[in-house]
């Protein structure tokens, strides 16, 4: 007899996210369903708006990645306006993409995925000597790892313990049959788990250098950048470039080690294995270097055939919203993309609860709409996007960064190439991302302070006729996969605009065709040990480092109106 387990919130994400699954009397995945539960409203806020205000609400979509969003709102209006902005703007955001990155990445292993695989508890059964010369087998040069480190690690761990509440570690499945680390392993990846929160805020420092904060940066603005001062100031410069080497020194030291050492260890783990989702990979050019060069570049690969790399073709993406709570369900292309919601509500149903016996509960209405989040298709298809797909066709179109990395990993870990296309995969190539923007990011500084010497122009002129209309947009890859915002902009005003993020293609629910985006496909088959513990789900959805992005936005359960909000465009 079939069961269905709801995972509601998902945890350690932005925003919040529901799954439910439909397991058998063997506890393996037949259906599953992944809907988010509140409503992302900005693309109705900027309607009636200057667009050379876009940038500065659309970085609200997000409390994580703001600069994707502020970056992207302020270049599809360039692109709608047909500016180019000068060399140095162009370079000065890629040094805050490159620390945007950097800080998404290793918050995402350590803060929120590193739990998934690491067991807490088990470091406190370590011995701290043999742990210290284990590091030694992942890097010949370990960060934070001698044993009197290690031993200090160990102590911090057990107060935590003594206490009876253990702090940020709380609340997860630690036992579990899963996990594969031994003691020492744990307590390797526990040590840089604390130095990740200390490393953050000095990425978070280098994007505020050029951005006046973090998050929420104010420096970009339509045309160019605002940050004069800081580019002709050497002690702002030098500040940025040594900053971003120590972060760098930890994704090289203790990032990449670590998943060199998962890549080892979970090598034989069933449930991260074989499970890519969709094969259907889209990613798109970001990274400026110079004038004419990118770090990363564009490409599609379809069912997961290396073997041919297809052209981006824009006019091919879509989105319908069969099952998602909007009135417009068939497919628009963003241009044309409405935003009106239709909220019909959770249906009555039961579910396993944390007891392992069955309760009454609301559950999503699968035969009907159960997300606030659209559908995308290419094509028709649906897509995977993020750090997996940018790696596998940057590595098939055989990019000169990209290559010598993947192969050294897999080198390393002895992992077939195939072993990409799977949750280790996903958590492995968002590591190897990280270390080829480290490894590449100060080739552009240096381009940057260069063209300084002979032009110091950082924004570039414009007029915006308001007897004419435009339409432009913006396509890049950004932390959780390709982010796409189109506008329409008519009588000075913005008439539409729709933003297509990564986890709308990753999380989206199924189309009118019953076909479901990744998050979905790649939970049909797993086997979950304990139907009360469901870290196989939850390590499954971690690996796409979820972005289920909102603002302020609150839903009652029953369908009430909460309250109603009139937004005054002229503000």
């Amino acid at each position: 007899m079939s069961q269905k387990i709801i995972v509601d919130p998902i945890t350690r994400i932005e925003g919040h996210l529901r799954v439910e699954v439909v397991v058998d009397d063997n506890n393996i995945v037949k259906e599953a369903y992944t809907g988010s539960t509140l409503w992302r409203g900005i693309e109705t806020i900027v309607k009636g708006r200057d667009p050379r205000d876009a940038g500065f609400m659309t970085q609200r979509i997000c409390g994580v990645c703001t600069f994707s969003h502020y970056k992207a709102g302020i270049v599809a209006v360039e692109n709608a306006l047909g500016i180019t902005p000068p060399l140095n703007a162009l370079l000065t955001r890629t040094l805050m993409n490159a620390a945007l990155f950097l800080h998404d990445h290793i918050v995402h292993f350590y803060q929120l995925h590193a739990l998934d695989w690491v067991d807490v508890v088990s470091a406190l059964s370590a011995d701290v000597k043999k742990a210290s010369d284990l590091a030694f087998n992942y890097t010949p040069n370990p960060y934070a790892t001698g044993a009197d480190k290690l031993l200090e690690v160990q102590q911090r761990l057990k107060a935590f313990v003594d206490k009876g509440n253990l702090g940020p570690f709380a609340n997860a499945y630690y036992g579990h049959s899963t996990y594969r680390f031994n003691p020492e392993q744990n307590l390797i990846a526990l040590s840089h788990y604390l130095e990740c929160l200390r490393i953050q805020r000095i990425i978070a420092q280098c994007m505020a250098i050029f951005g006046s904060k973090n998050p929420h940066p104010q420096s970009l603005t339509v045309g160019g950048v605002t940050c004069v001062m800081d580019l002709l100031s050497p002690s702002r410069m030098g500040e940025y470039m040594e900053k971003f080497k120590e972060v760098a020194d930890f994704v090289n030291r203790a990032y990449y080690p670590d998943l060199v050492m998962a890549g080892k260890v979970y090598a034989n783990e069933p449930s991260v294995l074989n499970d890519v989702g969709v094969a259907n990979l889209y990613t798109f050019k970001e990274f400026q270097m110079g004038r004419d060069e990118w770090l990363f570049e564009s490409g599609i690969i379809k069912n997961g055939d290396l073997s041919k790399v297809y052209e981006v073709e824009e006019d091919k993406i879509t989105e319908e919203a069969t099952h998602s709570w909007y009135a417009d369900n068939e497919p628009l292309h963003p241009y044309d993309g409405k935003t009106n919601p239709n909220y019909t509500g959770l249906v009555d149903g039961e579910s396993i609860d944390h007891h392992g016996k069955v309760a009454h509960t609301k559950n999503f209405d699968t035969k009907g709409k159960y997300s606030w989040i659209k559908a995308p298709r290419y094509e028709g298809e649906p897509m995977q996007v993020g750090p997996l797909a940018n790696i596998v066709v940057n590595y098939a179109k055989g990019n000169q960064y990209v290559v010598p990395v993947v192969d050294t990993f897999l080198k390393e870990t002895n992992l077939p190439l195939t072993a990409v296309f799977s949750t280790l995969g996903r958590t492995a190539t968002r590591c190897l991302e990280a270390k080829i923007i480290a490894d590449n990011t100060l080739r552009a500084f240096d381009n940057l302070v260069e063209n300084l010497k002979v032009d110091e122009s950082t924004c570039a002129p414009y007029v915006i006729d308001k007897n004419k209309e435009y339409k432009g947009r913006y396509m890049g890859h950004v932390p959780r996969g390709t982010l796409s915002h189109w506008c329409r902009i008519k009588n000075g005003v913005i008439e539409n605009w729709q933003a297509v993020v990564p986890s709308t293609w990753n999380a989206s629910p199924k189309d009118a065709k019953g076909v479901g985006g990744s998050y979905e496909q790649c939970l049909i088959g797993l086997k979950i040990a304990d139907v009360k513990q469901p870290l196989e789900i939850i390590r499954k959805i971690h690996s796409y480092d979820p972005c289920i992005a909102c603002a302020v936005h609150v839903m009652d359960a029953k369908g009430n109106n909460l309250s109603e909000y009139k937004v005054n465009v002229n503000l």
